[in-house]
């Protein structure tokens, strides 16, 4: 059995005539330390894919079935890592921590909780920023506090929603390297959501694209048999890494061409433009 299974999940929202099925016949299996990313168009119905997955969305039809139970609510076993950092601004990075940890662990006292945070933190370099505020971080540190957060809860799987689409490309590239060596660790079974086909292909074992919606469904997987760890230079000359790139981008380009003609409106492609992965380095 895998560790999480989507099965026929169909998400409507709205009644009547208002109605709209934004995804449609989602059928997934991930394994247990597994990487998947799953790359698609904007507004194709991503976010709603992984609230779906961590509960807080129940789905119209089909069944979310995690370590072969049903998906009923959120649980801190699936840690969420959002695009938008969703700090507490009035506690400091320790504090907002430590909330998360509080509420994985209610039974363990305030030094437990205290030296799990101070763990997390440190595991994403942020030690020296501990007792700053939000507002004294920039977006980057925000967004690794975010990342403390959802691993101090000691998730089975971790799951994120863009988590680095807003940073820049040396920002973007430093955190890629960070969530990469902390999952590299005990291989907890990870899920990226992301609009980068390259963030993709650096990160994951497997890229699956979602067709644009309405009616979003999941497309063919895309295998990375690239070996790891992945030099991000040395892909810029790797026949594996421009194959699956290639292929992956004439697929997405394909089906972003074929909604288009169908809806005879324009459609945002995810990010298919050419790069060095020099920029990220």
């Amino acid at each position: 059995m895998a560790y999480l299974e989507l099965k026929n999940i169909c998400k409507t929202y709205g009644e009547g005539d208002s109605k709209t099925e934004v995804l449609s016949d989602i059928n997934l299996s991930i394994e247990e330390g597994e990487f998947v990313a799953i790359v698609g168009f904007t507004g194709s119905g991503k976010t709603t894919l992984v609230n779906l997955i961590n509960g807080l969305l129940e789905p119209t039809s089909g069944e979310v079935i995690f370590k072969g139970e049903k998906v009923v609510g959120t649980s801190h076993e699936r840690g969420v890592i959002f695009q938008n950092y969703s700090l507490l601004p009035w506690l400091s990075v320790e504090k907002n921590v430590m909330m998360a940890v509080k509420e994985a662990f209610p039974k363990r006292d305030k030094s437990v909780w205290k030296r799990k945070a101070a763990h997390y933190i440190d595991m994403v370099s942020l030690t020296p920023a501990i007792n700053k505020l939000p507002k004294e971080l920039s977006g980057g540190m925000r967004q690794r506090v975010a990342v403390a957060r959802a691993l101090a809860m000691k998730p089975d799987m971790i799951l994120m929603d863009e988590p680095l689409s807003a940073l820049d490309a040396l920002t973007r590239g430093t955190l890629q390297d960070q969530i990469l060596n902390i999952w590299n660790k005990d291989k907890r079974t990870a899920l990226l959501i992301t609009n980068d086909v390259d963030e993709g292909i650096y990160m994951a074992d497997r890229i699956i694209p979602l067709r644009p919606g309405p009616n979003a469904t999941l497309g063919p997987e895309f295998k990375i048999d690239i070996e790891r760890p992945r030099d991000k230079t040395a892909l810029n000359d790797n026949k594996v890494y421009k194959e699956t790139r290639n292929a992956i981008i004439q697929y997405l380009m394909d089906i972003g061409n074929e909604r288009k003609a169908e809806a005879k409106a324009p459609i945002a492609l995810p990010d298919l433009e050419p790069k060095s992965f020099v920029e990220y380095v």
